[in-house]
């Protein structure tokens, strides 16, 4: 049966089980199947599969499409997935664009992992959306089964559970669900609700990591970092908590907390020495950021060619139209614009000709490696020259050894950062920093 054929006839006649678009079962149907199964299996040891499909970048493509070629993809896929796993396997649309699979009798973890690949690859074949075609992939989560648990939906959270830790991995991934995924998300809730009292009672605090001139060794700028230490978990990395405020959708107001702590501190320094202050990708798809950053900047009296805000590529590719708006919008207002963890990841030398950046960072894996690693200093080397060719300033990060520093200095890297020079510290610690410089310089 071919892609463009819908599941039977598209449900000429409304059933309250079927999906009118696609002709599937819907979820109501699926939760009562799950329901049905677990009554038969029960006391026994069988055991059966749930997965959860999710078309990956859905959203975008009906949007540049338009409607029907999203409906069109839909019921491809629909049927992809009916015609693959046979009328043994229950297929059903649960959702705007995901849709879950029922396989009633599985051997265990890597029987059904490779039936899930499968029908990956399946869902990944080019869709037809009448004169032209759609390439999308699709990520899945899957639950099996355990004898004597509860309910449909205690199943299904399950698979959806697996099916997010599936898409944070990236697009095309499944994930087999597991007790100690279940105990992580409770970890992450539980960080959650601590990290929102922490910052309504402005508790996270930036630490200050200095950036120095590698030739004088002077400082001239300091990198702020988040800082949170809470009564009950105790000491959480910026590592653990900065992705779950991002994920559950509060990290601007965390990133706006910090912004105006560390300018606060930034005042009291010489008027040479600069702040550096990270964006989220989240931000750079919101509006509201550049109107918050330079709020922040006035009530506070700083000058904004003194801040210097750090993107990194997965927040510029999230959304780049709305990232170059902001970018070019903070830019002419007197900030500057460093591309960090330069040379990783989705790195393309296109994107330095579709958003103006003042500064490139080397990022640190390269810089650890390059006295052992010859490829890594040729990296390295290769940065810096194009750098210097498209009049960016250019600063590497992580170096934790003088070797590299030299070694960095020859290439012809100006700035420098990392723990040879000094490791995060707090606001006081930082302004006695700079004012012992100043002491030294003028002695």
């Amino acid at each position: 049966m071919s892609d463009s054929h819908t599941v039977t006839g598209l449900a000429e006649e409304f059933s309250p089980h079927i999906d009118r678009l696609t002709g599937l079962n819907n979820e109501r149907y699926f939760a009562e199947r799950i329901n049905s199964l677990i009554g038969t299996l029960g006391c026994g040891d069988e055991s059966f599969a749930v997965i959860i499909f999710d078309i990956d970048g859905f959203k975008p493509i009906s949007d540049l499409f338009g409607r029907s070629a999203g409906d069109r993809i839909l019921q491809q896929a629909g049927s992809r997935l009916r015609d693959a796993l046979g009328s043994e396997c229950t297929v059903s649309r649960i959702g705007a664009d995901e849709f879950g699979v029922i396989i009633p009798s599985v051997a265990g973890e890597g029987d059904i992992g490779e039936r899930i690949r499968c029908l990956l690859e399946t869902l990944s074949e080019p869709y037809d959306v009448r004169y032209r075609t759609a390439r999308l992939t699709a990520s899945a989560g899957c639950s099996l089964f355990e004898p004597y648990a509860n309910t449909a939906e205690s199943v299904m959270n399950k698979a959806e559970m697996a099916l997010y830790n599936a898409k944070r991995r990236g697009q095309g991934h499944f994930v087999l669900y597991s007790v100690e995924m279940e105990k992580a998300a409770k970890t992450a809730t539980r960080i959650e609700q601590a990290l929102r009292r922490a910052i309504a009672a402005d508790e996270v605090e930036p630490y200050f990591q200095p950036i120095v001139d590698l030739d004088s060794r002077r400082i001239i700028g300091f990198e702020a970092l988040a800082r949170w230490t809470d009564p009950e978990i105790g000491v959480v990395m910026p590592a653990t908590f900065i992705p779950i405020a991002e994920e559950r959708g509060f990290i601007s107001q965390l990133a706006q907390k910090v912004l105006r702590k560390a300018i606060l501190a930034a005042r009291d320094w010489p008027d040479d020495v600069y702040l550096s202050f990270n964006l989220s990708p989240s931000q750079l798809v919101d509006q509201q950021t550049v109107s918050q950053i330079k709020g922040i900047l006035a009530s506070t009296g700083f000058d904004p060619r003194r801040l210097e805000i750090e993107l990194t590529e997965t927040g510029l590719m999230t959304d780049p139209r709305s990232a170059a708006k902001i970018i070019e919008e903070l830019r002419d207002h007197g900030m500057r614009i460093a591309l960090d963890d330069f040379g990783t990841g989705q790195s393309s030398l296109g994107r330095l000709r579709d958003f103006r950046f003042d500064k490139l960072k080397i990022d640190r894996s390269f810089v650890s490696s390059m006295l052992e690693d010859q490829p890594s200093e040729h990296i390295v080397r290769a940065i810096v020259a194009l750098c210097e060719g498209l009049r960016l300033g250019v600063i590497a990060e992580g170096i934790e050894q003088e070797e590299q520093a030299q070694l960095l200095m020859s290439l012809g890297c100006s700035e420098g950062q990392g723990y040879l020079f000094g490791a995060p510290i707090d606001a006081s610690a930082a302004l006695l920093l700079v004012h012992a410089q100043d002491k030294a310089l003028s002695a």
